[in-house]
């Protein structure tokens, strides 16, 4: 049976891959009902029209205009805003992929998990700013959430299915960014340009930037204790620069499971696209005997104190996480526009924490007032720190 898959944050790297997954399969095997992105009119207008979606929704209203003429006589309806975007998310489908970036995605994702089916997550601040949110509305709905990092997707497969509560410790992996070796002071001079040149993965700039701080992989940590049943404290993190185990997972007789393969994302998105089943993808083959050796060792907590942060928040409990993830997303953004320097990212992570402290978020109007709150501190950090 044909399946309707809806695909949120269209134009984005994890977006384009799901596409060309797509694109790639047999005719009848997927159709398009929802693709919505953020301002690219040209891309999502070509994206509608070749896989014949039946709506095309922007997130920004202005281009609203320069979307219905570029899908004149199509057929396909055009949308635009947040309450357009959550309608498109709300529509009945058998699968979604969540991948719009940052606190902007909870909305969408809330709205596609309503409906039930199947929710593809690459969008990790969900979990991070409303983990338990989330989560209960999966279960209300009885959605399946299915993990699209790479790491939570290894994980995933690594966990034994007979017993999924037995995991005794869960390892992330993690290239190092392009700053693995680089010292404080290059750092402290690094601009957007050096922090966006990923040694192994191609992604957006902003989770380009958190992985340079290693910001992404404290996120990570925080999404690994809402979907795997081990506590923050057993969720470790190695430096492993082939990118080529993607994630590990210990159990109580010893055993370590891992699972290897490429750095291309169309093989975790491929794997929750054909669940339970697998799909054929032609990603290229994982060659050991080329690859030669595997190196994992530690990171430095010195120059990425983004993981200590990471769980100083997830410690504290309450609405840290949101906080955390907030003034990230306020931080990268002022870096990106060449307003914050490179280190200075933590700093205004760590003194919006300090500032605002853990109070309780329980439901969603508490999240986003208190990730807004957050974002209005991290602004007057940034700023402050602009200054000096």
């Amino acid at each position: 049976m044909t399946r309707r898959v809806s695909v949120l944050g269209s134009t984005g790297s994890v977006g384009r891959s799901t596409l060309a997954l797509l694109d790639a399969a047999p005719p009848g095997t997927f159709a398009v009902e929802a693709l919505v992105a953020g301002r690219d009119v040209a891309a999502l207008a070509e994206q509608a029209r070749r896989l014949g979606a039946a709506t095309a929704v922007l997130a920004d209203e202005a281009g609203l205009p320069a979307l219905r003429e570029a899908l004149a006589g199509t057929g396909i309806s055009c949308a635009a805003g947040a309450r357009a975007v959550e309608e498109a998310a709300s529509r009945p489908v058998d699968w979604t992929m969540a991948a719009i970036v940052g606190a902007a995605g909870l909305r969408p994702t809330l709205a596609a998990l309503g409906h039930g089916g199947t929710l593809a997550l690459a969008n990790k601040e969900s979990l991070v700013c409303a983990g338990a949110i989330v989560l209960r509305a999966a279960a209300a709905s009885g959605a399946t959430l299915l993990p699209v990092d790479s790491e939570h997707n290894a994980i995933f497969q690594a966990l034994d299915a007979r017993q999924p509560s037995q995991p005794e410790r869960i390892i992330l992996t993690a290239s190092g960014g392009p700053f693995r070796n680089a010292s404080l002071e290059e750092m402290a001079a690094a601009t957007p340009e050096q922090a966006v040149r990923h040694p192994v993965w191609s992604m957006g700039a902003k989770i380009s930037v958190d992985s340079a701080t290693m910001f992404n992989k404290g996120l990570e940590i925080i999404e690994a204790a809402q979907l795997f049943p081990v506590p923050p404290d057993r969720i470790d993190v190695l430096v492993h620069p082939q990118s080529a185990v993607h994630g590990l997972v210990q159990y109580s007789d010893g055993s370590l499971l891992a699972q290897l393969g490429t750095p291309d994302m169309r093989t975790p998105i491929a794997y929750a696209l054909a669940w339970p089943a697998r799909m054929e993808v032609a990603v290229a083959r994982l060659d050991l005997a080329a690859l030669g050796r595997l190196d994992f060792f530690p990171p430095d907590p010195v120059r990425f104190p983004a993981l200590r942060l990471v769980r100083e928040a997830l410690s504290a409990a309450g609405g840290a996480p949101t906080i955390l993830n907030a003034a990230n997303e306020v931080a990268v953004e002022r870096f990106l526009a060449r307003r914050l320097g490179f280190l200075d990212i933590a700093r205004v992570v760590e003194t919006t924490l300090d500032t605002l402290g853990a109070p309780a978020a329980d439901d969603l109007d508490a999240v986003l007032a208190l990730d807004g709150e957050a974002r209005d501190v991290a602004r007057q950090v940034a700023d402050r720190l602009a200054l000096n």
